[in-house]
C-alpha cells in the first residue's frame, strides 16, 4: 500500500514562521511534525511513500532523503496549490495502478490505531468531534458507522464529526474518476478542488466509508495549538527529556517536561514547564515557560511565556509573549 502525503501548503496561518520553514518541519515536542506522521505510518508497516511538495518543497524532501533513507520515497511537485484534491491528483501517476491507497494531511499530528484502518475491510476515514465543525471537512455518519454524506466547511452542519486528514481509499480509480469530474466542471469549494467533495461523489457511486474515531487530533495550523500540542506530547512518556538525559547546565533549574536538544549551553536560567529546546540553543539568565525554542536560537535576559522562536533567532532583554520567525534577532537594549 502506497500512503500519499500532501505538504504543498504555504501555512499562511504560522507566518512569520512558515517564511522560511514549511509547516510540516515546524518543531513539536522535540522533533519535526511530520516525523509524527511518518513514524506512525512506519509502525503500521507502510514504507512507500509519495509526498506532494510545492512552498519550500525541497526543504521537506531534504529532511525525509536524510530523516529516513530506508524508505521508498517518490515527490511530486504541485506548481500551483489549488485545494487537497488536487494534491492528489497530482501525484496520479505514482499510484493509478495500486490496489488501495492511504492518504494523510502533512500537517496534522494524531492518536489513533492506524492497523486498524490500515486492516479495515472496506474504504475509510478518521474522524473526530469537534465544538465548531464550520471550519472542516464534516462526516455525517449513519446507524452503523458509515458516512452517509460528507461535505466541506458546512455553514450549517448537520454533525459535528471533523474529517481529521486520515484516509484508506480501495476504490482507486472511483478517487480518480471523482477528481477528474470536480477539475473539467471546476467544482470547487471556497476556492479549491477538496478532497471531501470527491468523497462524496464516490458516496453517490455507492462506495461505502467506514469511519473510525481518532483518540486525539492537532491541526498544528495556527500558534495556539502548536503550544498545546506541544505540552500534551510532552506530558506523555518517551517525548520528554528526563532528569538521567539531561547534560549538567550552570545553575539552572529544569521544571518538567521539557525536552532539550543536543550542544546546547544553557547557564543562570529556569526552564519549563512544557518546553521544546532545539539543537545548539544557548540561554542565560532567562526564564522560559510553555515555549518551543528553534535550533540555534539565543536568548539572554528574558522571560518567555507562551512563545515561539525561530530557528537562528536571538532575543535580548525584555519580557513578552512572542512568534517570530527564523533568522530574526530582536534586541530590546
Amino acid at each position: 500500500m502506497k500512503v500519499i502525503i500532501p505538504v504543498a501548503g504555504a501555512g499562511t496561518r504560522l507566518r512569520p514562521h512558515t517564511y522560511t520553514q514549511p509547516k510540516p518541519l515546524m518543531p513539536v515536542a522535540g522533533k519535526p511534525i511530520i516525523r509524527f506522521i511518518i513514524d506512525k505510518l512506519v509502525e503500521a508497516g507502510i514504507d512507500d511513500f509519495v509526498f506532494v511538495i510545492g512552498y519550500l518543497g525541497e526543504k521537506i524532501r531534504d529532511y525525509i532523503e536524510s530523516a529516513y533513507p530506508d524508505l521508498k520515497t517518490e515527490f511530486v511537485y504541485q506548481e500551483s496549490r489549488e485545494g487537497s484534491a488536487h494534491a492528489i491528483w497530482t501525484a496520479r501517476e505514482t499510484f493509478e495502478d495500486e490496489d488501495e491507497i492511504f492518504i494523510a494531511f502533512g500537517d496534522t499530528i494524531f492518536d489513533v490505531d492506524l492497523n486498524q484502518m490500515v486492516g479495515c475491510g472496506t474504504s475509510c476515514v478518521g474522524v473526530k468531534k469537534v465544538s465548531d465543525p464550520r471550519d472542516f471537512g464534516v462526516a455525517e455518519i449513519d446507524e452503523n458507522g458509515y458516512a452517509s454524506r460528507m461535505i466541506e466547511k458546512p455553514r450549517i452542519p448537520k454533525s459535528n464529526m471533523a474529517i481529521v486528514g486520515l484516509y484508506k481509499v480501495k476504490e482507486v480509480p472511483v478517487l480518480l474518476r471523482a477528481i477528474d469530474r470536480m477539475i473539467q466542471n471546476d467544482m470547487r469549494t471556497v476556492g479549491e478542488f477538496q478532497l471531501t467533495d470527491a468523497l462524496q461523489l464516490m458516496i453517490e457511486e455507492n462506495v461505502r466509508f467506514k469511519t473510525l474515531t481518532v483518540n486525539n487530533w492537532f491541526d498544528c495550523g495556527r500558534k495556539e495549538v502548536l503550544l498545546e500540542t506541544n505540552a500534551m506530547l510532552l506530558s506523555r512518556r518517551g517525548y520528554a527529556t528526563d532528569d538521567f538525559n539531561l547534560p549538567e547546565f550552570d545553575n539552572t533549574i529544569f521544571i518538567h517536561p521539557v525536552a532539550v536538544g543536543a550542544n546546547c549551553n544553557i547557564a543562570n536560567s529556569i526552564i519549563g514547564p512544557n518546553v521544546s529546546v532545539g539543537d545548539n540553543v544557548t540561554i542565560n539568565y532567562s526564564i522560559v515557560k510553555d515555549s518551543i525554542i528553534g535550533n540555534f536560537a539565543a536568548l539572554d535576559n528574558v522571560v518567555l511565556n507562551h512563545s515561539v522562536i525561530g530557528s537562528d533567532a536571538g532575543v535580548r532583554g525584555m519580557n513578552l509573549s512572542l512568534n517570530i520567525g527564523d533568522n530574526t534577532e530582536i534586541d530590546f537594549d
